[in-house]
């Protein structure tokens, strides 16, 4: 599994269930990473999308609450269901993209992280783990 992300300086991810920076260039990275791949997610990210729709041309599989359904992306209830239907999938072409705890749960079960640096400071409310300090990370 892949853990797709962007950070600011202090590795910040979000504020306001919502990206810090407007960045092109790093919009169609992740595009090409991602696309025809697995994505998977906890719901706060599912719902920042534009209308709370699903990633075209991606199998979309959101960690949501009990009460929530819907049948436009693959929704589990738990971190066991989850870990289930990715075992159908290459895990070379799964990525984790969200939100902060999602990151941190799946963190563990990732092998490479793809992250883009931003040198500022986005004044985030969410952060991801600072991957600089742990030795057994490539980014």
């Amino acid at each position: 599994m892949n853990i797709i992300v962007a950070v600011d300086e202090k590795w910040g991810i979000g504020k306001k269930n919502g990206l810090l920076f407007n960045l092109p260039q790093d919009l169609a990275y992740f595009k090409t990473k991602t696309l025809n791949k697995v994505v998977c997610m906890g719901y706060n990210t599912l719902l920042s999308f534009p209308s709370a729709r699903p990633l075209k041309n991606r199998v979309n599989i959101v960690l949501c609450p009990p009460e929530v359904e819907r049948d436009d992306c693959i929704i589990v209830h738990d971190v066991e269901s989850l870990f289930k239907i990715l075992l159908s999938y290459d895990s070379n072409d799964i990525f984790v993209i969200g939100g902060g705890m999602f990151y941190k749960t799946m963190l563990p079960y990732c092998e490479k992280a793809y992250v883009t640096e931003v040198y500022a400071n986005g004044n985030a409310e969410i952060f991801f783990p600072d991957l600089s300090k742990m030795t057994n990370w490539n980014k």
